[in-house]
C-alpha cells in the first residue's frame, strides 16, 4: 500500500494524520482557491463595488464585445478553454506573468470556443481573467482582497501564496530531498496557486458552507445533490472538500494524483454519512 502523506479532517471523526503530512503546515490547495476567489466576487458584489453581470470588458481591455461577465466566469460558461496556450514544461506557470496575461486579454476573441452563457467548460483561464478582473476594480491586490473580504472577518490566517519557507510540506523526491512546487505566484495565483494549513483549510469550509458566515456559498462550489465540493491539484498535491447536511470533510494527500484523493473523499463520505 502506498505510503502518500494523507491528512483527513472531517466533522465525523478525529483527524487521521498519516506518513508525515501535518494539519499546521502550509501546502498547495490548487484548484479550491477558486472557491475564495468566488467569494471574493460575490462580497464585492454585496457592496454594490461591481455586479455579477458586468461585462468583463469593463475591467480588462478585452477586443470588441466578447459577451463575456463575471457571472460566466466563475460559473466556467465563458466559452474560454481550460488554459490558453504554452503553458507547458516541468514548472507550467513560472512564465504565466502580469505581460503574459496582457496579451491573452487583448487576444481573447481568438480564444473563445463557444459563446458566452451556452455551454459549461472547467476553465483554470476564466478564473485567471475573475480574479484580474476583482483587482482592476478595486485597485488592490489579489491577497489584501482575500484578506479583507474572507480570511479576516472569519479570523483564519494559514492562507498564502508565498507561505514562509520553514512551514511548507513538499512531497519529498527519491533522496528525500523535498521537491520543487511549481511557481504558482503569477497571474495563475486566483485559479490556484494559494497555499494553506489543512486546518486552515477545514475552517474556511465548514465557515463557508457549513455556517454560512459570508452569505450564501460563491458559485465556484460544485454541486451533487446536497453535496456541495470542489477539489484542486498541482504536480505534487490534491485536495478534496465538500459539505452536505450530514456533516463535512477535507481530504489532503501530497500526490497529484487527484482522482485518487476524490474518491478516498467520496467513500469516506459515503461511509460516514449513510445512517
Amino acid at each position: 500500500m502506498s505510503r502518500v502523506p494523507l491528512c483527513i479532517l472531517s466533522s465525523f471523526q478525529p483527524p487521521e494524520v498519516l506518513h508525515g503530512h501535518s494539519p499546521d503546515l502550509f501546502v498547495q490547495i490548487g484548484s479550491l482557491t477558486k472557491t475564495l476567489t468566488a467569494t471574493v466576487l460575490t462580497a464585492l458584489a454585496d457592496r454594490a463595488v461591481l455586479a455579477l453581470d458586468d461585462p468583463l470588458e469593463s475591467f480588462l481591455p478585452t477586443p470588441g464585445d466578447t459577451g463575456i461577465t463575471l457571472r460566466h466566469l466563475a460559473e466556467h460558461t465563458s466559452g474560454l478553454p481550460r488554459l490558453p496556450a504554452g503553458i507547458r514544461g516541468r514548472d507550467p506557470y513560472a512564465e504565466f506573468d502580469g505581460q503574459a496575461l496582457d496579451s491573452v486579454v487583448r487576444h481573447l476573441d481568438t480564444l473563445v470556443t463557444a459563446p458566452a452563457g451556452t455551454t459549461e467548460e472547467y476553465s483554470n483561464l476564466g478564473y485567471v481573467l475573475l480574479g484580474a478582473a476583482l483587482v482592476a476594480a478595486t485597485g488592490r491586490p489579489y491577497e489584501e482582497l482575500l484578506h479583507s473580504y474572507i480570511l479576516d472577518p472569519l479570523g483564519i490566517t494559514d492562507v498564502a501564496a508565498v507561505p514562509p519557507h520553514d512551514r511548507r510540506l513538499c512531497r519529498r523526491g527519491l533522496f528525500g530531498r523535498p521537491r520543487r512546487p511549481w511557481t504558482m505566484t503569477g497571474a495563475i495565483l486566483p485559479a490556484g496557486g494559494l497555499w494553506a494549513t489543512p486546518r486552515a483549510t477545514a475552517r474556511l469550509v465548514t465557515a463557508l458552507l457549513v455556517d454560512r458566515a459570508l452569505g450564501e456559498p460563491a458559485p465556484a462550489w460544485q454541486k451533487a445533490g446536497r453535496l456541495l465540493w470542489h477539489n484542486g491539484a498541482t504536480r505534487d498535491a490534491s485536495v478534496f472538500a465538500g459539505a452536505a447536511p450530514q456533516g463535512w470533510i477535507l481530504v489532503h494527500r501530497l500526490t497529484g494524483d487527484s482522482a485518487a484523493t476524490d474518491k478516498l473523499a467520496l467513500d469516506r463520505l459515503r461511509t460516514l454519512v449513510q445512517p
